[in-house]
Formats: structure tokens, C-alpha cells, sequence
């Protein structure tokens, strides 16, 4: 290869890429034993559509990493390519020029992982440089494409990703954070815009940026891997594989229609879903895991999906996956539901309030309110440093859903366990609920169900929140740390005539041993005290 560095295969200890995927950034870097997860599932689906064909050995197939950071799916494939062409072109050099010139492209998210990119496949910065394995390159950049890309601005909020002004209209100096894949109104003339009228790409991978702020403290976040996806759909390529957070499976804000036309797209064919992303991503905390899916634009059938669980896999399974409004992620789960949903009882989400009870002037660091109870005043349940207290507030403070007020219920935490089931697989689901008796009201730190008639009927409500089966009906549709009212669309109404236990339910439902041992394996017991509720601090 002349006088330029060989282009060496073989695997280096430790691979840069695998350095940089362990570290903690917005931007989520794959690392390459990843990566090669994904393209075998990539082979596998091209063989099966082409009649065994490998995908490898054909100089023909175009890939784009629409969102390219580390390079690292670029170098994997290229390094298959140059391994599966060998008999049809065996030059070293004349097989890598084409296969870099003619089969691999990609857009930068912003100019370092561009420069990142370049030399995780071209060995060097500059696709033109002396070190460079490719030698027939006119332009530096090869066809690793990156120009920087402005927000269109309106009423303060991006037109495209929904970015706010105040957080990234910063100036030519600071990275813009205005992904070309998707700050565009047509994404087809942009590609012929950046690599030429002829080009179609055949594959689209990636692994896009998750989510941009909204606000100054990144406190307020928008997801914007599903514009992502939803550009490379319009793409009209054969195959899509994207790595994408789990969590549009079941919630997330602004992620409802994505989901619904995810769940609907029968080109969908696989998905390999992790629960616990530290299995893929080990230093980087992902709320409700991820996944990766493959696409095909030749399909129309079930999806063959995988759950991986540490060293356990479950699956493949085929699923029609919209049989509900929520992918449930393990097929166990899906027969434990349909028994219940058999029964066609009411829905204890009917019985929940929405995200502020009592209104919105009783927030979260709500301090009007005081020790001694005073004329008109009414007990509100609150958090403060962590711990569950009482106090005296005026009614008048509840701007919403005064019915409440004088009758008892049942105050469930909104914001429930969130990563216990992440690191250990076992998972409380929600935090313990509160019994308020009548005449009390509650910051937005809780939910409130109800209302109820009498005391034992709170108690009965309590007892059904603290049962396994009724957290690991809600953990089918809570997939982050919130539990919203939503998350409790799947759990049956009961009658509160009774302390209910998890026997019961399993009696009722049929649940078999092997599912209760599924569903005791998920949820931690909850520790619950029916017969004490202080006014005071509850802790």
C-alpha cells in the first residue's frame, strides 16, 4: 500500500473505541463489541430477504451513519466489507478505496466526532492525508460529511428539534447542537445536497444523540432520537438499525405518536431490548434501558423480539406488537396481562387523579402552611428533606378537585422506584402509599385515588397498592422514575371490602406457579402498616 500505513484488522488491547464507549456523555458512544451485535443482526436479516446472500460480499450495498460519533459502526462495517470482498476484488488497496469511497458514509453530529470518525475509518483526519488508507479521496473530508448547522428559531423554540434559544442560540463559537439529519424540511434533497444526485443508501445504522435541553439547567429535556428514525423511514433505504432508548416503548414525554406508529409499522422486524443499559453501556445510567431494532422496507409481519438480561436471553419471540397501546417488553408478562384483561373489569386509573390533585399552587417546595390548625384549615400531606409530613393549610389553597377534600383516600408517591430494577433486576416499582383521612389535601408530590367511602375502604385500596401483583401490573407501563396516572391503565378496579394479598389475586387471575414465580422474582415485597398512620412525620 505504497508508503501509506497498512490498514490493519486485527483487534488492539484495549480498542480506543471501547475507551471512549466507557465514558459518560450526552452523546451515548457505542462500543464495538455492540456495534458487532447489531451488524450480525443485520447479516442475518439481509440473508433471509436475499436468499442467503451475504451481505459482505456484495460491492454493491451503501451504508450511512446518519449521526456518526465515534466512527464506530463505519470502521465495523468496512472492516466486513474488506474481509467478504476479498475474491472479488483482491487488491488490499483497490478493495479499501472502494469500499470507502463507494460503500461507507456518515454525517458528523458536530466537528470533533467528525474529525473522530474520519480516523477511525481513514486512519487519520484528513481522508486526503499522508497517513490516510484510502488514495482516492479528493476531498479531506471523505465521505465522512460535517458542516455546521443553525437551529431555525420561532417563538424561542427550534421549528425542527424543539431546542430553546435561551439554552443553545450561543453564538458561531459554541457548538450549535443542530443535527443536519434532521434540521431539514426534505431530508431526500438534502442527502443529494451533501453526497450527489446518484446516491441511495441501502442500510441506514446509528446510534443518534437521545435528547436536547430545553432549558438552561438540563433539567427539561425533549428526546430527538425518534426524529432520527423517523428521517431515515423517509430515506426509503432496505434495512434501518437504530440504537434508541427503551423508554418510547411504554412513556416519555412527546414520544406518544412515535410510539403508536413504532407499534404499528409491520416493516418493523426485530428488537433486542435490554432493561439494565449498563449491559450495553456500563458507564452511562439510561432510565428504563435500551434497545435496538432493525427494519426492513420489504416486510410485513410480526417482529421477532429479544429481552437480554445479563447473562439470561429470552426469545426470540414473534409479537404482533400492537395488541396494546405500550410494547410490553417480556412475553411473559403479555399472558399474565391478557388473563387479566380477560375479565374486563374496570380500570383503577379511573380512580387516579393527574399530576397535581389539588392544583398547581401546591408544588413540590409548597411552604404556606403551618403547625396549629386554624378556622377553615385542612391537613396537607408533603415532603420536605425527604421526609413525609403534615401541617395545617387553608382549603382554599386547593384550586382543584375540592370533591376530594372531605372524603377518605389513598395518596401514592408520583415519583416511584426507577432504577432499582436497572441493578439489582428486582424492583419495588412505587413507593409505599399514605392513608389521608378525610379533610386533607396534598402537594403534587403524590398522586391521590379515590374518593373513598370509609376507612376500610382506604385500607383495602392501600393493601392492593402494596401487593406484587398490582406493582407488576403498573410496571408493564411505567418505564421511567414518574408514575403518572397512565402507568396504572393495565391494573384492575377490586372490591374494598377487604385486605387484599397477592394469594388472592394469583387465586383469581389463575395465575400459575411459574408466573408467580416471574412476577416475586421482578418486585420486592413492600412493607406496609395498615393499622398505623401517625400525624406527624411519616417516614
Amino acid at each position: 500500500m505504497t508508503e501509506q500505513s497498512p490498514f490493519r484488522l486485527k483487534g488492539r488491547n484495549p480498542d480506543v473505541l471501547s475507551c471512549i464507549a466507557n465514558l459518560s456523555n450526552d452523546e451515548v458512544f457505542t462500543p464495538p463489541e455492540f456495534a458487532n451485535r447489531i451488524l450480525d443482526t443485520l447479516t442475518e436479516a439481509w440473508a433471509e430477504d436475499n436468499d442467503g446472500e451475504n451481505i459482505w460480499e456484495n460491492s454493491a450495498v451503501t451504508f450511512l451513519d446518519p449521526c456518526t460519533k465515534s466512527g464506530v459502526f463505519l470502521r465495523e462495517i468496512a472492516k466486513r466489507l474488506i474481509n467478504g470482498l476479498a475474491d472479488e476484488i483482491p487488491d488490499l488497496q483497490e478493495r479499501v478505496n472502494h469500499i470507502l469511497t463507494q460503500q461507507v458514509y456518515g454525517i458528523g453530529i458536530t466537528q470533533i466526532t467528525a474529525l473522530l470518525a474520519r480516523r477511525s475509518l481513514y486512519c487519520s483526519k484528513s481522508a486526503t492525508g499522508e497517513h490516510s488508507v484510502a488514495t482516492e479521496f479528493n476531498d479531506a473530508d471523505g465521505n465522512i460529511w460535517f458542516e455546521r448547522t443553525e437551529h431555525k428559531w420561532e417563538n424561542n423554540k427550534c421549528t425542527y428539534c424543539g431546542a430553546s434559544a435561551d439554552t443553545l442560540d450561543r453564538g458561531e463559537n459554541s457548538e450549535s447542537h443542530a443535527y443536519a439529519f434532521i434540521h431539514t424540511d426534505n431530508i431526500q434533497d438534502r442527502v443529494v445536497e451533501i453526497f450527489g444526485d446518484d446516491m441511495q443508501f441501502d442500510v441506514v445504522i446509528g446510534n443518534p444523540p437521545y435528547q436536547i435541553s430545553l432549558d438552561e439547567g438540563g433539567q427539561n429535556v425533549k428526546p430527538i432520537y425518534n426524529l432520527f428514525v423517523e428521517q431515515a423511514k423517509l430515506l426509503a433505504p432496505k434495512k434501518i438499525v437504530m440504537v434508541t432508548p427503551s423508554r418510547w416503548m411504554a412513556g416519555g414525554r412527546h414520544l406518544d405518536e412515535y410510539r403508536a406508529s413504532m407499534l404499528s409499522d409491520r416493516r418493523l422486524t426485530n428488537i433486542v431490548d435490554f432493561p439494565n443499559a449498563a449491559d450495553v453501556f456500563p458507564s452511562v445510567g439510561i432510565n428504563g434501558g435500551v434497545s435496538y431494532f432493525l427494519w426492513s422496507s420489504s416486510a410485513d409481519g410480526d417482529c421477532s423480539v429479544t429481552t437480554i438480561k445479563g447473562e439470561d436471553t429470552y426469545g426470540p419471540h414473534n409479537r404482533k406488537l400492537d395488541k396494546f397501546d405500550v410494547f410490553i417488553r417480556d412475553t411473559r408478562a403479555v399472558k399474565i396481562l391478557e388473563k387479566v384483561q380477560d375479565l374486563k373489569e374496570g380500570i383503577f386509573s379511573e380512580i387516579v387523579s393527574s399530576r397535581d390533585p389539588f392544583g398547581s399552587i401546591l408544588s413540590s417546595n409548597f411552604k404556606d402552611y403551618h403547625s396549629n390548625k386554624q378556622d377553615g384549615d385542612v391537613l396537607v400531606y408533603f415532603n420536605e428533606k425527604g421526609k413525609r409530613r403534615t401541617a395545617w393549610t387553608s382549603a382554599n389553597n386547593a384550586t382543584r378537585n375540592q370533591n376530594l377534600i372531605p372524603h377518605w383516600k389513598v395518596l401514592i408517591p408520583k415519583a416511584g422506584s426507577g432504577r432499582e430494577r436497572e441493578r439489582s433486576g428486582v424492583d419495588l416499582v412505587l413507593s409505599s402509599p399514605l392513608i389521608a383521612e378525610p379533610f386533607s389535601l396534598c402537594t403534587i408530590t403524590y398522586l391521590v385515588a379515590g374518593p373513598l367511602s370509609s376507612e376500610l375502604e382506604a385500607r383495602s385500596v392501600a393493601s392492593y397498592i402494596s401487593t406484587k401483583f398490582f406493582r407488576f401490573l403498573v410496571s408493564l407501563r411505567k418505564i421511567s422514575q414518574n408514575a403518572a396516572r397512565g402507568v396504572y391503565s393495565f391494573v384492575p378496579i377490586q372490591n374494598w371490602d377487604r385486605i387484599w394479598t397477592d394469594q388472592e389475586l394469583y387465586d383469581k387471575y389463575d395465575i400459575t406457579e411459574d408466573e408467580v414465580t416471574f412476577i416475586e422474582d421482578l418486585i420486592r415485597p413492600m412493607e406496609l402498616d395498615l393499622f398505623d398512620t401517625p400525624m406527624s412525620d411519616k417516614s
